[in-house]
């Protein structure tokens, strides 16, 4: 789908009523809010929308797209030292339009557009998560896209580059500095690239499912030699959840056999799982297999409540794609992955097994638990 759909929607919402706090070009996010309270927001007329399949055409389209209310360029990944000190991050930063037609600019910090960041790093070794959140205006330089060169930005955080890309983000004493190869072949996810969340509801969407990965990342100061795989998930989109769903829960796993998973399930009001629902196998040379709802299922395990939202989420998952062989036990890499950095939600490293053993990795996001918290 990818995940952030509803985030960047409430997004706008959050920053619109926040303006007034701004002091600075490019500073933390510092309001809190729930993602479900802002889901629904309806679409304004004026901007583009994903209505019918076309032709991507790179690299144009890995740069912005001014048309669309929003978008998303994010990254994850798992890495490890050679000693076996394991990683996982999140890299997203997010284009935001406040208007569907750019007002004349009346100085050079005006702008329609807002850009915002999310970095977290999960030391899975260690058992601890952080999360943090940059925002911008653009103006002056301080945050953009562009297509080519490929580059988007917000203040010091960055990705640059496409063959290979350095992603970098820094934030008290924790920071990465990473190279990322495409590896297999871009997925146009859903039909050629169209992607349905609901009658009304679309985006283009494509993935870069296994990316070699080298670097570094540094925590609390020491800095550590890194490798492993990345997932790369581009997505623009002028839509809003349906009336009647909350939220989704979104997984991308690569497997050890060389294969890559992706599924997201939108949840309805009610508990029940939306036809919209859908996911990808992607094969070892890179060959894409879509599926629908009926294709695949989802149970989760367990769960665990946030002691400081008091959102409860599903905690591991049963996860069956049987016209694939794939029959798997998905498990947090540590149970507290939850995102507080202007909206909340989880997302974090999961480690995959199958028969008792470890399979992969991957990544789960889950939103709209909000929902139920008091």
């Amino acid at each position: 789908m990818r995940r952030s759909m509803g985030i960047l929607i409430g997004v706008t919402l959050v920053v619109a009523g926040a303006l007034w706090w701004w002091r600075s070009p490019a500073h933390a996010i510092l309001p809190s809010a729930s993602i479900a309270a802002a889901l629904s927001a309806p679409a304004e007329p004026g901007f583009a929308r994903a209505v019918a399949a076309r032709e991507f055409v790179f690299p144009r389209d890995h740069g912005p797209h001014g048309d669309f209310r929003a978008e998303w360029w994010y990254y994850t990944g798992n890495l490890a030292t050679s000693a076996g000190r394991r990683f996982g991050y999140q890299l997203t930063i997010f284009r935001v339009a406040l208007a569907a037609e750019a007002t004349p600019r009346t100085s050079a910090w005006a702008a329609s557009e807002l850009y915002f960041a999310h970095f977290a790093l999960s030391d899975i070794s260690e058992q601890r998560f952080h999360a943090h959140a940059l925002s911008a205006r653009v103006a002056l330089g301080i945050a953009g896209a562009t297509a080519d060169p490929f580059r988007v930005w917000v203040d010091r955080w960055s990705a640059d580059g496409w063959s290979p890309t350095r992603l970098r983000a820094d934030a008290d004493g924790v920071a990465i500095d990473l190279s990322v190869e495409p590896g297999k072949p871009i997925v146009r996810q859903g039909d050629r690239g169209l992607s349905r969340k609901s009658a009304d509801n679309a985006s283009y969407y494509y993935s870069l499912t296994r990316m070699p990965t080298t670097g570094s990342i540094t925590v609390d100061g020491t800095s550590f030699a890194v490798s492993g795989t990345s997932w790369m998930d581009r997505e623009w989109s002028t839509s809003a959840l349906a009336a009647d769903q909350v939220g989704w829960d979104w997984f991308s796993l690569q497997l050890d056999d060389g294969r890559d998973l992706m599924l997201y399930r939108m949840r309805r009001a009610d508990g029940s799982v939306d036809p919209f629902s859908s996911g990808t196998v992607v094969g070892v040379d890179g060959d894409a297999r879509a599926l629908a709802t009926g294709d695949f299922s989802i149970a989760a395990r367990g769960t665990w409540t946030s002691p400081r939202s008091g959102a409860t989420y599903p905690s591991g998952w049963s996860v069956r794609v049987s016209s694939a062989g794939i029959d798997l036990v998905v498990a947090p890499a540590i149970a507290d992955q939850e995102l507080d950095v202007g909206f909340r939600y989880w997302e974090g490293a999961v480690v995959v097994s199958a028969g008792g053993r470890a399979v992969g990795r991957g990544y789960v996001e889950l939103t709209g638990y909000e929902r139920a918290s008091p």
